[in-house]
């Protein structure tokens, strides 16, 4: 089971790299106004009857197309034709449109990889599926819907100042406590908003009513959690939430399915109510702005292929749909039996690693109105399940002309990020890569009508409107970066986040615990100062520790960073104060014959250290035996590691009898840079004290 997909998800954290291109391409409307100008200036009395009578049969031909993203956005209008040709300088080498006949018959396509996306053949059933007009298309527009007044028509003074304040950083927070789940603190653009109410079901949301029957029987009350979710996330408010648990993922995923749905279903009918109508009217007047550049509007971020199925089976759930199709293809590469992992294991490394634990992959979806299509072409997708690396690796690819792709991100309006804390155990960079190549101009056209795009995607604003959802089992630096930086949506944001009793309450032993705070100037000196204070104030005393009659002194040095681990382990390797230590060391890069002689050899007492990184316990979970006294040189960002790494360690060699709780021990070392992490261990009642404490800087408790 390994859990390592190359070694390019290993390469420690840093920012994303990407540097996306603007909007040169597409400029700001007054391109689009002047190119209106000097078209209707070089027309006019030019157009003929004959031309005429060949736009209306082409557009006929049209609507009767096999796909949704073929039907006709509108009448055609020659204002746009300059621009059109001009983002099309390559028209010729680039793929027709298609057209509708009675016996087409399709060339076959070579056979995809396992993640590659499939171009599906025509099928006359299809285009009528997708243009039938059923009951809910006849659902009357409410501006109190939150789609409406965020998406389709939101009010456009206030839409201008509250972009002047996110462009100025100006935002105003509200905070409050919800019983149940924890803290929350709500920011909002400009001025501060009166805290939405808690939803207590689905009858309180504005659902479409294909998914609001089938939401009832699922979700007919929702949990404390939901209710606290709902009311920012159908909101359209960016969510950063800290308390996901193993326990509370299903409802979470029942409600971040459902709205990513109800967002898919509501645009696209509204899409095809505008092609209808301008199909049916043939007004060249009439202005529906109702899409972005391309059709994909979903993302969602997910670390494994397990994790996908999880989710794609909850949508399925949700939608009902008559057909699926490519789903035995979807079954065969990502699920995987679950249960190869017994209870030796904790619960969140079995939901995370259990069933099919690959963390490459890319996947499109596409709903009509009968029919769900599994691995569609993401240009014709409604929704991309991907992992960061999998992302990662289908912009870094691009197409047939093996360039840099990212323009079918440019229209995602809703991004869903589960597992974060998962995420970034991996790489992090992969997701900051991610999110620098959303919502960025697109470099082609992609047969974009522009008369239809919003004027909030032209003005390049549509950053400002996505809404961003990140679930994690806790807050990291790395999260609150990417809440700054990427999550400033106009609708404003709301973080959660739990109170922690401290997980060195729950070790299941006593044992004295020793915090240590070390001055650190910065968080980019903090390596420095660390290893500082680690070599000049904790290894003196692990050098002086005697040895007991059998076995070692017995310590585990837990590194929570690779890079760390690497310098303590060089200089444990090469300095002489520590030559007459002996050491082992176990990384996440260690092969398995070498772990098990390290293991073997600290048990014994051949070697007095061993050094083991957070990552390593990760993805593998070891019950390290022989441990005396554990020194960890950061805090890990699970509070879970604490207690496995104090308490079960040590836990096990008190009950094997090799150690006598008294003569047990546990050192950590921290900053205040370290505030998060330290709140989980020791409770969100001491960690202020901790970090801002004049007085000392060692805490001890028993």
């Amino acid at each position: 089971m390994p859990p390592f997909r190359g070694r390019a998800g290993f390469r420690g954290r840093g920012r994303g790299r990407g540097r996306g291109r603007g909007g040169a391409r597409f400029g700001q409307r007054e391109a689009f106004t002047k190119s209106r100008v000097e078209e209707d200036a070089s027309s006019g009395s030019e157009a003929s009857d004959a031309e005429s009578d060949q736009v209306q049969s082409e557009l006929e031909e049209e609507v009767s197309s096999d796909d949704e993203d073929e039907l006709p956005s509108g009448p055609t209008s020659r204002p746009y034709s300059a621009l059109l040709q001009s983002l099309q300088q390559n028209h010729d080498e680039q793929p027709k449109k298609k057209k509708r006949k009675i016996d087409h018959q399709p060339a076959p396509a070579p056979e995809p990889d396992d993640d590659e996306q499939v171009d599906e053949a025509e099928d006359p059933e299809d285009a009528a599926d997708e243009e039938e007009i059923g009951p809910d298309d006849d659902e009357e527009e409410d501006m109190s819907d939150p789609f409406e007044a965020h998406f389709a028509r939101p009010e456009e003074n206030q839409l201008a100042q509250k972009l002047k304040a996110v462009s100025e950083n100006r935002w105003e927070t509200r905070k409050s406590l919800i019983e149940g789940v924890g803290r929350c603190a709500v920011s909002n653009a400009g001025a501060a908003e009166p805290l939405k109410k808690a939803v207590a079901s689905p009858d309180q949301l504005k659902l479409k009513k294909k998914l609001a029957s089938t939401a009832k029987s699922l979700l007919p009350e929702f949990n404390p959690v939901q209710k606290a979710l709902a009311a920012p996330l159908f909101a359209y408010q960016d969510v950063l939430f800290g308390s996901r648990t193993v326990k509370n993922a299903e409802s979470l995923r029942q409600l971040t399915c459902l709205h990513a749905l109800n967002h898919v279903f509501k645009t696209r009918d509204k899409v095809i109510k505008n092609n209808s109508r301008l199909a049916r009217e043939q007004d060249e007047g009439a202005e529906l702005r109702d899409q972005g550049f391309t059709r994909p509007k979903v993302l969602m971020l997910l670390e494994t292929r397990q994790s996908c199925s999880r989710t794609i089976d909850t949508i399925m759930k949700l939608c009902e749909p008559e057909q699926q199709e490519n789903k035995k293809r979807f079954q065969d590469s990502f699920v995987q039996e679950e249960g190869r992992f017994g209870d030796d294991k904790p619960e969140d490394f079995r939901e995370l690693f259990d069933g099919n634990d690959d963390n490459e992959f890319r996947m499109g979806l596409k709903f009509t109105r009968k029919t769900v299509k599994y691995f569609s072409q993401f240009y014709n997708s409604d929704i991309i399940f991907a992992s960061p690396l999998g992302l990662r690796r289908a912009i870094e690819r691009g197409g047939e002309k093996k360039k840099t792709d990212y323009d079918f991100l440019s229209s995602i309006e809703l991004v869903v990020v589960d597992q974060a804390d998962a995420m970034l155990m991996q790489n992090w960079e992969h997701v900051e890569y991610c999110f620098s190549h959303l919502n960025l101009q697109p470099k082609d056209a992609h047969g974009c009508d522009f008369s239809r795009v919003r004027t909030w995607y032209l003005d390049n604003q549509a950053a400002h409107l996505r809404q961003t959802v990140v679930l994690s089992a806790y807050l990291a630096p790395e999260f609150n970066a990417l809440f700054n930086k990427h999550m400033r949506n106009v609708a404003g944001k709301a973080k959660i986040s739990p109170e922690y009793d401290g997980a060195m309450l729950d070790l299941g032993i006593s044992v004295k615990q020793t915090f240590s705070r070390f001055d650190s100037a910065s968080p980019a000196a903090d390596p420095d100062s660390r290893f500082k204070y680690f070599t000049s104030a904790v290894l003196p005393g692990l050098k002086r520790l005697p040895k007991p009659a059998e076995g070692g002194p017995g310590v585990l040095v837990f590194i929570p960073s690779y890079l760390d681990f690497v310098r303590v382990r060089n200089y444990f390797a090469n300095s002489n104060d520590t030559a007459n230590l002996s050491f082992g060391a176990v990384s996440e890069y260690t092969e398995q014959a070498e772990v098990r002689r390290a293991r073997s050899h600290f048990l014994t007492g051949r070697h007095s250290v061993l050094l083991y990184t957070g990552r390593a316990h990760h993805f593998r979970r070891y019950l390290i035996r022989g441990v005396r006294r554990v020194v960890l040189y950061g805090l890990p960002e699970n509070p879970e590691f604490y207690k496995e790494v104090v308490g079960e360690f040590l836990g096990a060699s008190i009950a094997e009898g090799r150690l006598d709780p008294s003569e047990a021990g546990v050192r950590a070392m921290f900053s205040k840079w370290d505030g998060l992490a330290l709140e989980r261990v020791v409770g969100s009642k001491r960690v202020g004290a901790m970090v801002r404490d004049k007085s000392g800087d060692t805490f001890d408790f028993i």
